[in-house]
C-alpha cells in the first residue's frame, strides 16, 4: 500500500514554490549548485527522463553540478515558471520551466521549455521533481545557439566541443 502523502494547503504548496523559485533566481546568476540540492530532502528522488533517476540529495548535487556547468546547460540563463498550479491533494506543485540561452551577441533569445512536477515534503523541502520534456527540442536550441555564435564569433570551447560531438545530430534540425 502506498503511503498518503501529507496534507499541506494550497497556500503553503504556493508559498514553498515562490520560495523554490526565488532561490532558483539566485542560482542562475551564482551558478551555485548546491543551493538547488539544499531544496530536497535527503531521500529526494529527481526524475530526469533522458538521463536516469537520481535517488538522495547527493545524487541530485552530483548530477545537478554535472549538468550545469557543461554545454548547453552552462549557458542557459535562467529557470523562470511561466505558469504553474498546486495540486493540493497530492501535495504537488506542476509548471511550465524555461531554459533561456545567453545571448550569443547578436540579441537572439533560443529557449526551450520543460513541464516540472515538483512534490512537497514540507519545511521548504521537496521530495521529488519529475522533469518531462522533448530532449529533441533542448537538442535543436542548443545547436541553433551554437549555429548563431559560430557565425558571430563568440562560441566557445565548451559549446564547440558539443557542437561537433552530441550536437551533430541536431544540425539539419536547427536550420
Amino acid at each position: 500500500m502506498t503511503p498518503t502523502p501529507p496534507r499541506f494547503s494550497a497556500a503553503e504548496l504556493d508559498a514553498a514554490f515562490t520560495a523554490f523559485q526565488a532561490t532558483v533566481a539566485e542560482i542562475a546568476i551564482s551558478r551555485d549548485w548546491d543551493r538547488f540540492a539544499e531544496q530536497f530532502t535527503v531521500d529526494a528522488d529527481y526524475v530526469e527522463h533522458a538521463l536516469g533517476t537520481m535517488h538522495g540529495r547527493e545524487e541530485i548535487r552530483e548530477w545537478i553540478w554535472r549538468t550545469m556547468t557543461a554545454f548547453p546547460g552552462s549557458h542557459m540563463t535562467g529557470y523562470p515558471s511561466l505558469w504553474h498550479v498546486v495540486d493540493e491533494e497530492r501535495g504537488r506543485v506542476i509548471c511550465e520551466v524555461d531554459n533561456p540561452m545567453r545571448d550569443p551577441g547578436d540579441g537572439t533569445a533560443i529557449t526551450a521549455t520543460n513541464i516540472t512536477i515538483l512534490t512537497y515534503a514540507g519545511d521548504g523541502l521537496w521530495s521529488r521533481e519529475e522533469d518531462i520534456y522533448n530532449p529533441l527540442r533542448f537538442g535543436i536550441a542548443a545547436m541553433r545557439w551554437c549555429e548563431k555564435a559560430e557565425t558571430l564569433g563568440t562560441l566557445d570551447d565548451a559549446a564547440r566541443a558539443w557542437m561537433t560531438g552530441t550536437g551533430a545530430m541536431f544540425a539539419r534540425k536547427a536550420r
